[in-house]
């Protein structure tokens, strides 16, 4: 019998599971996901290493592209999607391909994880040396992905696993590979529980470390949001009065002016510029707010 992937064992701790009454199962479904975190924080080393290098390529504009099947390519085009509204980067700088395409994201595509063919193709098509790849399965045996990144590695783009087995062939075929070991799940086979938890931590992780390094955050503060309903409108006029020193009316004002822009609305006040002028002034210092306050 070949090896089985640890996230397929069985968990004695959930053995009867479908005999226990209602509280009791829901604290234990509930309690099996502590592990998640302490097997995250458990790889807080390659995680660093991971954002560090994928902050220096989009530093020199290339992009960071998440590659998934299943479950897994559903929790990376999330994160994915995420990245345009909260920090206001391009489509393009963050962007994940799913096994089975768009179709994947709401029901499962038969054999859309063994085609290794489409794994690499998408590479072929969407990748440059630049960029890095970051290739997710739990099992770390989706032919999908591991293809994608043995493809994104031959292009020169900077490869990273995510997966619960050290010993599976997306691990072997990455340059760097972050392993939270999860473990046999509370209901075996089924990754879009503890381990998929562990995924968006790293996800979440990574994303936003690394969009701290670009300068997309200014102390604890997402300073490039993009505003686009009532209630984060609401949000960066706070943002402005906080950063700019300024009351309300102002804090608007300084926001119309700046087409939306919280960054471009502060510089405009602190630095007493125009908007072209605060405009130029940050892109000489990369978008870095701190430096300009």
């Amino acid at each position: 019998m070949s090896r089985l992937p640890p996230t397929e064992a069985e968990n004695p701790q959930s053995a009867g599971l479908d005999l226990l009454a209602t509280l009791a199962l829901v604290e234990l479904l509930i309690a099996d996901q502590r592990s998640a975190v302490d097997a995250v924080l458990a790889q807080t080393h390659p995680i660093a290493q991971a954002v560090d290098e994928i902050a220096r390529r989009l530093g020199r504009g290339g992009r960071l592209h998440y590659v998934g099947a299943g479950s897994s390519g559903r929790i990376a085009t999330l994160d994915a999607s995420e990245m345009p509204p909260t920090f206001g980067t391009p489509p393009e700088m963050v962007r994940a391909h799913i096994a089975g395409g768009t179709p994947a994201l709401v029901q499962a595509v038969e054999g859309a994880e063994d085609d290794a063919t489409a794994g690499s193709d998408a590479m072929l098509e969407f990748v440059r040396p630049e960029d890095a790849v970051l290739g997710i399965s739990a099992s770390g045996t989706a032919a999908f992905v591991v293809a994608a990144i043995a493809r994104a590695k031959t292009l020169g783009a900077y490869t990273i696993a995510l997966t619960a087995d050290a010993e599976s062939p997306l691990a072997r075929a990455a340059a760097l590979a972050i392993v939270p070991r999860t473990g046999a799940e509370v209901l075996a086979g089924s990754t879009r529980l503890k381990a998929g938890t562990a995924q968006k931590l790293v996800l979440n992780a990574i994303s936003t470390a690394v969009m701290v390094r670009l300068g997309k955050i200014y102390d604890n503060l997402m300073v490039d949001v993009v505003a686009n309903n009532r209630k984060l409108r609401g949000r960066a006029l706070r943002l402005v009065a906080r950063l700019a020193q300024v009351n309300d009316e102002r804090a608007e004002a300084l926001l119309a002016a700046a087409g939306g822009s919280v960054k471009l609305a502060v510089v405009m006040q602190r630095r007493d510029l125009t908007a072209p002028q605060a405009r130029a002034l940050l892109e000489q210092n990369d978008g870095m707010l701190r430096e300009l306050l």
